[in-house]
């Protein structure tokens, strides 16, 4: 493994982790919250593949693990952000936003591994986070629609013919 490489799965790590920890946060007793669940045990074992390879490095400053503190940090923003999407009723469309994030990162360590091993395991978990994504934005789809980001107020308010402007401009 390269240095670069070990990079780039630390950041997968820390990215499944912590949407790991937001699905556990989402993940409730109804059934509508099943899907979370299920993407916060992909985004475990999404992180146990990273770690075990992390692990198996020769060189001791390589095979540390996530700190303590990152992981209090990963839980209460999770909190925080499970808080204010069950207040929006938006679920679903928060735990996919942060799936793809995850899947993005995903798909970077894995088309840059040379490892043959590591990404015959990263791929079997992206076609699973794949499956459940696709899941979540079907449930997503059902969700409100909030007008609390500034793309949705400016398109509320403005004609279609002023979005044209700086191609009228030039």
């Amino acid at each position: 493994m390269i240095d670069h490489e070990v990079m780039r799965l630390r950041d997968l790590r820390n990215v499944a982790l912590r949407a790991r920890a937001l699905a556990r946060a989402l993940a409730g007793p109804t059934p509508e919250s099943a899907d979370c669940g299920k993407s916060a045990v992909i985004c475990w074992a999404l992180a146990r593949i990273a770690t075990g390879h992390l692990r198996a490095h020769p060189y001791l400053s390589y095979q540390k693990g996530p700190s303590r503190l990152r992981d209090l940090a990963n839980r209460s923003m999770a909190a925080l952000a499970a808080l204010n999407a069950r207040r929006q009723g938006r679920c679903a469309s928060v735990c996919a936003q942060e799936l793809r994030l995850v899947a993005r990162a995903l798909a970077d360590a894995r088309a840059l591994t040379w490892s043959a091993e590591l990404s015959d395991a990263l791929g079997r978990t992206q076609i699973l986070l794949r499956r459940v994504c696709s899941e979540l934005d079907a449930r997503a789809q059902h969700e409100p629609a909030t007008l609390g980001t500034a793309e949705s107020r400016r398109s509320v308010r403005q004609d279609p013919a002023d979005n044209d402007w700086p191609y009228i401009a030039i």
